[in-house]
């Protein structure tokens, strides 16, 4: 009878261990699933974001996007991406004025500044536009085909 109860114990054993290694493995393969889902989701939402970008070049460039407006949207979607400091060596011009620009107050918080702090940023801004606006420009069109390269 113990003989019987030992070989009995040891199949419980044996289909539970199958059982535990059953459920490891759907469980990897359900965490691979779920990793390439988010890889896909993430893919998607950068070439939206490059697209954004691109998009935002050519309306620069066909004048129905102003310069300094253009340059802090592609300059904070190149943020969003993490590439800023990977890309600024390529578009100087772009970035040169966004580092001067970008923190100055937009909308409402900008309504709220005194007029002579809204013309100091103004005057700083339009400075900066009139010295750099070729390079912008050359930027802009160089932008408007841009293809990230891959990131390893």
């Amino acid at each position: 009878m113990s003989t019987a109860i030992i070989i009995l114990g040891f199949i419980i054993i044996v289909a539970l261990s199958s059982y535990a290694t059953f459920l490891i493995l759907k469980l990897k393969q359900q965490k691979k699933r779920q990793q390439a889902e988010r890889e896909v989701t993430a893919n998607a939402k950068r070439a939206q974001v490059l697209d954004d970008i691109r998009y935002i070049a050519t309306a620069m460039i066909e004048d129905r996007c102003e310069i300094s407006e253009g340059v802090v949207r592609i300059g904070r979607l190149f943020e969003i991406l993490s590439l800023s400091e990977r890309v600024a060596p390529y578009y100087p011009s772009l970035f040169k004025h966004f580092e001067l620009i970008k923190d100055h107050p937009i909308m409402d918080a900008r309504q709220a500044l005194p007029k002579q702090e809204r013309m100091k940023l103004d005057l700083i801004r339009m400075k900066s536009e009139a010295a750099l606006e070729q390079g912008i420009s050359d930027d802009a069109k160089k932008l408007a085909d841009y293809q990230a390269k891959a990131m390893h």
